[in-house]
């Protein structure tokens, strides 16, 4: 029988609920492959930065059990540079080879506990000058949704705590199981941590045309050499227009976007089928294997070859 991965999840005082309440939902969404306990520093109920507390079933114990700890993010107007004796004596308690993973605030606590010394983190944007002010020797990356530096991992604000814990479940088990975990969640089942935080104008102007219908003709069409060109004929707009509407809605150019989706396509190939790198390459657009092996690598830091043995292994 499969070993259960336990996640435990630490609330402080002045926890934002939805943020608190996503690792329940995705890892408990997950074919009983994880246990999700809920903490608190002291095991008493915990006032929410809602108009309700929080009840807890378990106190900072738990967090010595834990394969996983997520650090559930608090209000700002609760951080401080210097962490409660409680919150630090809780996380004390994490052993020393559990992973971390902390949303939104959660970066901070982090921080003030050390353990982001010498890491890449991320936070919700609109507090990263407030981070960098008060750790400029963190290397703060505010435009991605999440950071994977191994043990720990950081994300942004409110909803890409769903991306981070589907990431883990697919590192954990493979993408059968986190598409699987997405659909009965109704959330997308893939955005890369590097994909924007913050979309400008993520709506279109009323009576402006969108990209939408385009950008799901360029996933049809994902093999063959696209340009903007072809993506603004196919919109019928003007190179100029297109270009500065695609990004008004996505958050990315045109260029960038079509790479994310074709390391995307790359991804699930390497995972679910023995063709070759080339073979690969072709039938998402890149023009080589060498360009393939460049961009996957510039995106999630291994060769093809590496992150198809991790998912075999996973597959096994």
């Amino acid at each position: 029988m499969e070993r259960v991965e336990r996640v435990v999840v630490l609330a402080l005082d002045g926890v934002y609920p939805f943020e608190l309440g996503i690792p329940s939902r995705i890892f408990g969404a997950a074919d009983g492959r994880y246990e999700v306990l809920t903490c608190s520093v002291d095991g008493r109920p915990v006032p929410s930065n809602a108009d309700f507390t929080i009840g807890v079933e378990h106190g900072p114990e738990v967090l010595a059990t834990a394969d996983t700890v997520v650090i559930a993010p608090i209000s700002p107007s609760r951080v401080t540079a210097d962490l409660p004796d409680a919150v630090a004596a809780a996380l004390a308690r994490i052993r020393p080879d559990a992973r971390i993973v902390s949303i939104c605030t959660g970066a901070f606590i982090l921080a003030a506990a050390g353990l982001l010394e010498g890491r890449k983190a991320t936070t919700h944007w609109q507090l990263a000058d407030r981070f960098r002010r008060m750790y400029p020797h963190i290397a703060l990356d505010p435009d991605v949704l999440f950071v994977d530096d191994g043990r720990i991992l950081t994300s942004a604000g409110a909803a890409s705590g769903v991306d981070v814990c589907l990431h883990l479940v697919r590192k954990d088990h493979g993408s059968d199981l986190a598409n699987t975990v997405a659909r009965r969640c109704v959330v997308p089942p893939f955005r890369d941590g590097g994909q924007a935080q913050y979309i400008e104008q993520p709506v279109p102007e009323q009576g402006a045309a969108s990209t939408a219908a385009t950008r799901a003709w360029a996933l049809e069409h994902l093999g063959e050499p696209l340009t903007l060109g072809d993506l603004a004929g196919h919109a019928r707009m003007s190179l100029r227009t297109f270009a500065r509407r695609f990004n008004d809605e996505v958050g990315l150019s045109p260029g960038r976007w079509l790479i994310q989706q074709r390391i995307a396509r790359a991804r699930h190939l390497l995972e679910s089928s023995d063709l070759s790198v080339d073979r690969i390459a072709g039938q998402v657009g890149f023009a080589t294997g060498a360009s393939l092996r460049q961009h996957l690598h510039a995106a999630i830091g291994v060769s093809p070859q590496a992150y198809r043995r991790t998912f075999q292994a996973v597959a096994r």
